[in-house]
């Protein structure tokens, strides 16, 4: 058996993917089209609301889009940073590990500025504009 067959499933791959698709989608759900509507872009908004069905859905649920995503970021922070996780000895294989928790570290990252970019266009920057009197 190869070496590279015996890669050690150190970490969930799909977790790191699926967060980073999470927190895209309230990105596109929640702070683009407030992002453009502010920039006086409001056709562009209606038109990815005609076009993209999903987008529509996931606006109308954003509290629960940011919650869910939300959940699944810190369960990755959890995989990512839980306690006792080794790398394997052998040099190819913690070659390997030490690659897969830099890829994931970086997804993570990521995916939390996506998440937090969406909170803040979608949920905080009213309060603020109305706190400003802008």
């Amino acid at each position: 058996m190869s070496q590279i067959n015996q890669i050690p499933q150190y970490k969930k791959p799909w977790l790191s993917w699926i967060t980073l698709f999470a927190t895209g989608s309230t990105l596109l759900c929640c702070a683009l089209p407030i992002l453009l509507v502010t920039l006086g872009f409001g056709a562009v908004v209606a038109g990815l609301f005609y076009n993209i069905p999903g987008l529509l859905f996931l606006a109308e649920h954003k509290f629960w889009t940011l919650s869910i995503s939300g959940l699944l970021l810190m369960i990755l922070a959890w995989t990512i940073w839980k306690p006792n996780q080794n790398c394997p000895a052998d040099p190819t294989l913690a070659n390997y590990c030490n690659k897969a928790k830099q890829w994931n570290r970086w997804l993570f990252n990521l995916s939390v500025v996506l998440w937090l970019l969406g909170l803040f266009f979608s949920v905080l920057i009213l309060p603020f504009r109305q706190l400003l009197n802008i």
